[in-house]
């Protein structure tokens, strides 16, 4: 077999010559991050003028919505397309039946409205998921140690309705429960909503990278001992993750997460290649407090890791990312 790639010899054939100085380098890059490769997670709360800053995540804090809104028009200021919210709940609202979650008036569905009359061109990402309306901090309803398929996509119907017609632009259901992506598309469609996105996360796995981001949306503790492996994807698995991709798209989806990011190169490269629809990677908490203790332990560059990770999801076929480190590479990139 031919090799496609041998295409001379040194020393008339240089590699180098095309990465000595920064000009040619940036003339012959392969792969471009920018701003517009960025989604910004967010963690909403109750309240007027707060900032509650997460221990676990070093830079990430939970912001009220007026708080939020400033953060918001800084990020479309730098090019960042879209935010991503996730709520802080108040333990009091937290329920069996999580029924706060479809509350039209609940924090997120406040923080929607806020955003987009603030900012009606930055897209507002809603995430479909019960953990942080739920008392036992499942992203499902729990009935005598049992979490119930069907009962939960029934109750993310009505979350994921309140959201859209709260004016977000795209439901990201997170759950991976059988089944939800074409529920929630027909209520949609049924409701005059046709146009709201539906951002699957397909291929989630039930990673241990995931702990900070459980102590920012106050799951961690409801939780305890428990995990979700019975609907996560097992880590071990790349052709199950192909089998839900297909399905979610099957029923509606019009793009797809990987997540986490880095450990699952190989699964968002696959994504990708088999099915060529746009695939999004999520560089998740423990991804990103990793990077952000080492920095400021000095062990590494936080923000020239940030951009090297960032630019290997691109590499790997990712249309965008979402990332904490947002705002950061966009004025680094910006700079």
């Amino acid at each position: 077999m031919v090799n496609k790639f041998a295409y001379g010899t040194f020393p008339s054939t240089r590699q180098r010559r095309n990465r000595m100085t920064d000009w040619s380098r940036r003339m012959v890059a392969e792969t471009r991050l920018t701003s517009h490769d960025l989604i910004l997670p967010v963690f909403v709360i109750d309240g007027k003028n707060e900032r509650t800053p997460i221990p676990s995540m070093p830079g990430v804090e939970r912001q009220s919505v007026d708080i939020l809104v400033e953060t918001a028009k800084h990020a479309e200021k730098l090019g960042i397309p879209a935010i991503a919210l996730f709520p802080y709940i108040d333990a009091s609202l937290k329920t069996k039946d999580a029924r706060e979650a479809y509350n039209p008036d609940n924090v997120v569905c406040r923080a929607v409205k806020a955003i987009k009359d603030a900012c009606p061109n930055l897209g507002v990402i809603t995430d479909v998921a019960l953990d942080p309306f739920n008392a036992d901090g499942q992203d499902g309803i729990v009935v005598d140690g049992q979490i119930l398929n069907d009962e939960t996509t029934e109750a993310l119907v009505r979350q994921a309705l309140v959201q859209a017609q709260a004016g977000c632009d795209v439901v990201a259901p997170s759950d991976m429960m059988d089944g939800r992506i074409g529920a929630i598309r027909k209520v949609l469609e049924e409701s005059s909503l046709k146009n709201v996105q539906i951002m699957a996360y397909s291929a989630k796995y039930a990673s241990a990278f995931y702990g900070p981001f459980r102590d920012a949306i106050g799951s961690a503790s409801a939780l305890g001992k428990a995990d979700k492996k019975t609907y996560q994807l097992d880590p071990a698995n790349s052709d199950e993750a192909m089998r839900e991709v297909a399905y979610d798209l099957d029923e509606g989806a019009d793009s797809v997460i990987v997540k986490p990011g880095l450990p699952y190169l190989d699964v968002l490269y696959r994504v990708k290649q088999e099915f060529g629809v746009p695939v999004f990677a999520y560089q998740v908490s423990g991804e990103y407090a990793m990077m952000r203790a080492a920095g400021q332990n000095g062990w590494l560059d936080y923000i020239g890791c940030a951009i090297e990770t960032l630019s290997c999801f691109k590499r790997a076929g990712a249309s965008g990312v979402l990332t904490y480190s947002a705002i950061e590479v966009a004025e680094a990139l910006e700079g």
